[in-house]
């Protein structure tokens, strides 16, 4: 049975308000961001993990429980700016998950009270295709009230609406939130500071973190059961990313998000948060118990309304002063679905230390004599995929494809860097394409403002109708771009992407505006 149209609700405009403002207030907040710094050190910067809960309401009276992660910079006292992701955890649509880039404007009404209004600009879908989800873009406006409590964080509530424009979501409903807020040492554009000497820290003390590599196996019992009632293949390989951020010595928090590259479940996805404890065993090894949850889905992998928990133990191995193996055993289990798994994953870590802000105050150079200053950017990026194959997706089969999505860089040197992205569809009638990528590029100027770049992936990728076999891809690109300014910059691609085993081939055509800044890891 078809799932019917739905009329344009009357709440739409929060999402073109949102749009507009955000756009007239852009100039003002790039002035008071670049009057931040001073040649004598910087401001930290105010961030924010939030966690947002609502229901949607879809076509046939059906409901589907979101749960939303953020991550949010403040541009200055009115305006924030950051990435996010939505996840399906309640109702019959598991993996249903989308990714973008997120706004808000603040305004305080009181010591504690502040008024917001939002906007999310994103992509994806999932159980339900394209004729749930259109395309896959993602409008969510949202208007609410927070509440800023003393060191426990910050709650909220307000009202959203959701709206898939080439699809049949458009919602509109109550939601609460969450906030985490912290500081983070962050200086726009490419700068060493001058007062770095490369002394001993100066007094400022190093929070420990830890980024891995992760690739997983799962292996699924036989009582396990797809979404169409088929037997689910006995084993999936996963592979992904992870962030460890350590509250103390021992307790640590953490984030991980993974795809499927193998085992008939390609466009299988998941994000998990949680916490752990890491008990050291000798000087260079260590035992981690640890527990997560988060949205799961997609690929016929039957995770009911999608929330998925994990709990495991880890063995880690330092390989040197900053490098690590880890060997973890996890038991995988969606509450709401027949989905189980045992796994068994093997993590390539990197461990540094940032700065430990904990208020607003200015911080000299000085201060980082025991840290060095690590070039990055960020990259809002739009790919369209052209058919490069007769059978590289299921139908519509002449049609490109439009994904949106964000590229995080780390420069190793001036001119080579590690890189990821995630993408998500939002044209083409492929709505719940998703793909996930990390590799290597290379960065050369050609003037001082124009430069040229390369670079190579692999990755993850599935949904969508696209031909992707288990769901392993490599993507090369090459591109030119031009400085605008110290901290922003046009890059234009043009690529090919090839599922290693499958019939998906596609030629890439890219653009992306990049915000270069610095940031600070303990030597």
């Amino acid at each position: 049975m078809p799932i019917p149209t739905i009329r344009p609700s009357r709440f739409y405009p929060l999402t073109i308000a949102a749009l507009c403002a955000l756009a007239l207030y852009w100039p003002s907040a790039s002035h008071a961001q670049d009057s931040s710094t001073s040649p004598d050190g910087l401001n930290p910067t105010s961030t924010t993990w939030r966690l947002t809960s609502e229901t949607l309401k879809l076509p046939g009276g059906e409901n589907m429980g979101m749960v939303a992660g953020d991550l949010l910079f403040d541009m200055n006292e009115h305006l924030r700016l950051g990435v996010g992701s939505y996840g399906a955890v309640r109702g019959e649509r598991g993996g249903f998950i989308t990714l973008g880039i997120a706004g808000e404007l603040r305004q305080r009404l009181s010591p504690s009270w502040m008024s917001h209004a939002g906007l999310f600009v994103g992509a994806g879908g999932g159980r339900g295709g394209s004729s749930l989800a259109g395309g896959g873009l993602m409008l969510r406006g949202d208007v609410g009230l927070t509440y800023e409590s003393a060191g426990y964080g910050n709650f909220g509530f307000g009202v959203s609406q959701v709206r898939f424009p080439s699809g049949v979501i458009h919602s509109t409903q109550p939601y609460v939130l969450y906030e985490y807020p912290f500081y983070s040492l962050l200086d726009r554009g490419w700068t060493t500071p001058a007062g770095s000497s490369g002394a001993e820290p100066g007094g400022m003390a190093a929070r420990a973190q830890e980024f891995s590599v992760v690739a997983r196996s799962y292996n699924i019992p036989s009582s396990v059961r797809r979404e169409d009632g088929q037997p689910q293949h006995g084993s999936m390989q996963l592979l992904g990313a992870e962030w460890l951020s350590y509250l103390d010595e021992r307790w640590f928090l953490k984030l991980e998000a993974e795809g499927a590259m193998g085992g008939q479940s390609n466009g299988y996805m998941q994000i998990l948060a949680g916490a752990g404890y890491r008990l050291p065993l000798t000087r260079s090894t260590a035992l981690k118990l640890h527990a997560a949850a988060g949205p799961a889905g997609g690929g016929g992998v039957d995770t009911g309304g999608g929330l998925l928990l994990d709990a495991g133990v880890s063995l880690q191995q330092n390989l040197t002063a900053r490098t690590a193996l880890e060997l973890s055993l996890d038991d995988i289990r969606a509450p709401s679905g027949s989905f189980s798994a045992r796994s068994v994953s093997l993590k390539l870590t990197h461990q540094f230390g940032l700065p430990g802000v904990s208020s607003s105050d200015f911080v000299p150079w000085s201060a980082l004599d025991g840290f060095d200053a690590e070039h990055l950017r960020v990259r809002a990026v739009s790919q369209t995929y052209f058919k490069a194959a007769p059978q590289w997706r299921a139908n519509h089969v002449d049609q490109s494809v439009s994904n949106l999505g964000v590229q995080l860089d780390y420069f190793v040197t001036p001119n080579w860097y590690l890189t990821g992205q995630g993408l998500a569809a939002y044209a083409g009638n492929a709505g719940a394409y998703m793909t996930g990528q990390v590799g290597a590029g290379t960065h050369w100027p050609l003037s001082e403002r124009w430069f040229f770049e390369g670079e190579a992936l692999v990755g993850a990728a599935g949904g969508g109708g696209l031909a992707v076999g288990g769901g392993l891809v490599g993507q090369v690109n090459a591109g030119l771009g031009y400085r605008l300014s110290k901290s922003l910059s046009l890059l234009a691609t043009a690529g090919r992407i090839n599922a290693l085993r499958g019939d998906f081939k596609a030629n890439v055509a890219g653009l992306a505006l990049a915000y270069q800044f610095t940031g600070f890891g303990q030597r």
